[in-house]
């Protein structure tokens, strides 16, 4: 039995990895923070088919603890700081989290199971300004922020490792890609969520900010396929994981809306302060080496995500007197996750 080891496996990724490799008979040791406790309800179908160990990626001992306990034969990095305007605003632990952490865990690597394969999630933001759309494995890389400069210095660690250290280890750009489980903070979600209030009566408006914002939006099940698959290969590589399509948060807004039979004109209003200043061109990846390579293709369209999405949240909420506010959020961003 392959035992596979999971960071953030309570967060929207790892708890479909989890579902997804269980069903192919591995043994699934999930890194859970003992500080934080958001996203468990990803997990609870499954709980009891997952050995669940406390750890952090700030610590170290911890990390070492669970690869002397499992031996793990793949280990795929899920965790992390995912919020780019916080990153501003604590840049010393987003880069401790997302860079460090990622260091600890290949040093570790290195020492207790070198022959092991290892994963990191990497963001499409390290592209940041791209001087090409769409952008491919060699695009060269320009991050904007705190957030995006300590994810390419984890996609450049694990690059070093592969390169002069003979680890396995590659990286998995993905681009956006959402699901039923997304945190209620990204806009996707929100929107869905919105939609399902305001047809159930529990909210009256939805607050965004620009429209027109764009993105390569994808579902998060055929995502994780795709992270699988890079541990597969003879050889190690790095590999863009996207729809290869943009689409706007209006279309966002427009499917779910319609999907619980509304306009979204009549219930979404915009505020040009929750329009960021300084917008990033817009990220659309080229997943054509790894549809030669892994064969991997997304299988969902993106209006059947947004549809499952809403069709989720409608169900969710049927029955429900809450009567919470929908938050305003700047469209197209990331929001925080707990999956350190």
């Amino acid at each position: 039995m392959t035992t596979a080891l999971i960071t953030g496996i309570t967060g929207q990724d790892g708890s479909y990895l989890a579902e997804f490799l269980l069903e192919k008979n591995y043994k699934v040791v999930g890194l859970v923070s003992q500080k934080h406790d958001i996203g468990d309800q990803n997990i609870q179908a499954i709980k009891d088919q997952l050995i669940l160990m406390p750890g952090d990626l700030l610590d170290q001992a911890s990390l070492e603890a669970i690869f002397k306990q499992y031996s793990p034969d793949e280990v795929y990095n899920l965790a992390g700081m995912t919020f780019v305007p916080k990153s501003w605003e604590i840049p010393t632990l987003t880069f401790d989290v997302n860079a460090l952490g990622v260091s600890r865990l290949l040093e570790l690597m290195l020492k207790f199971t070198p022959k092991a394969k290892f994963y990191q999630a990497t963001s499409a933001k390290i592209f940041g300004l791209p001087g090409q759309s769409p952008q491919t494995e060699t695009t060269p890389l320009k991050p904007l922020d705190p957030y995006s400069i300590s994810k390419a210095a984890a996609h450049y660690l694990v690059q070093n490792y592969r390169d002069h250290l003979g680890l396995f280890a590659v990286s998995g750009i993905l681009y956006n890609h959402e699901s039923e489980r997304r945190g209620e903070e990204f806009v996707t979600r929100k929107i869905t969520l919105a939609a399902a209030k305001i047809k159930l009566g529990l909210a009256k408006q939805l607050v965004l900010g620009n429209l027109d914002d764009r993105q390569d939006w994808g579902y998060a099940p055929d995502y994780v396929q795709a992270m699988w698959l890079m541990l597969q290969q003879e050889s190690p590589a790095d590999y863009i994981i996207a729809s290869g399509r943009s689409h706007s948060v209006r279309e966002v807004c427009t499917i779910a809306f319609s999907y619980s039979g509304l306009s979204y004109r009549d219930y979404v209003v915009t505020d040009k302060n929750l329009i960021r200043k300084t917008e990033a061109r817009e990220l659309l990846g080229d997943a054509g080496k790894a549809q030669r390579f892994l064969g991997w293709r997304p299988k969902t369209s993106f209006k059947d995500m947004i549809i499952k999405m809403t069709e989720n949240d409608l169900q969710l909420l049927s029955g429900s007197n809450s009567t919470s506010e929908v938050k305003p959020v700047c469209a197209g961003r990331e929001a925080p996750t707990s999956e350190v």
